[in-house]
């Protein structure tokens, strides 16, 4: 029975494991990479929102320790463990740790993977798209475009209309209701 339960275990965590983290295709961007070194974003209507910037120490006095993990480290939460992976409320999905708007419920679907998984952002400029090679993989990362925060990455075996999946850490968002 316990070789049984770890096979199981073992199982599970190999599938998670790999959901969020396949390679990557090239597919055609739906940001627009911002301008890391400009202090603001400039909209399409011409609206400047301005970049938010925090000093390590600040960031960690912000952020519990989990939060600064994954948002300012790059971690990941554990499949199925977030608190919106099977959210189905209508409403708005924002970064964690700055509140700029990322995610529209709309645009939420159901993956499979255990993370909240989107085929689109709200818009091309809330989010930046940075290539990621760590652990040998070809993969693109999402980060928040106003903070800089890590989200997540993007795939590209989403459903139409868009072919993309962009699989986010709960921890990265703050979910408001509509």
């Amino acid at each position: 029975m316990k070789l049984r339960m770890s096979l199981v275990f073992v199982a599970a965590m190999l599938f998670s494991f790999i959901a969020c983290n396949q390679a990557q295709h090239a597919h055609e961007s739906a940001a627009v990479p911002a301008d890391t070194s400009a202090g603001f974003i400039l909209t399409p209507k011409k609206d400047t929102i301005w970049k938010v910037t925090h000093t390590t120490e600040e960031w960690q006095q912000i952020l519990t320790k989990f939060e600064y993990f994954v948002l300012r480290e790059a971690g990941t939460e554990r499949a199925f463990s977030g608190e919106y992976w099977d959210n189905k409320k209508p409403g708005k999905y924002l970064c964690r740790a700055c509140g700029f708007e990322l995610f529209d419920s709309k645009t939420k679907f159901k993956s499979g993977t255990g993370w909240p998984s989107f085929y689109k952002p709200v818009n091309n400029y809330c989010i930046e798209e940075v290539p990621d090679t760590s652990y040998g993989w070809n993969r693109v990362e999402v980060r928040c475009a106003r903070c800089g925060s890590h989200l997540g990455h993007v795939f590209d075996d989403g459903p139409e209309p868009t072919g993309l999946r962009y699989c986010i850490n709960s921890v990265s968002l703050k979910f408001v209701e509509k």
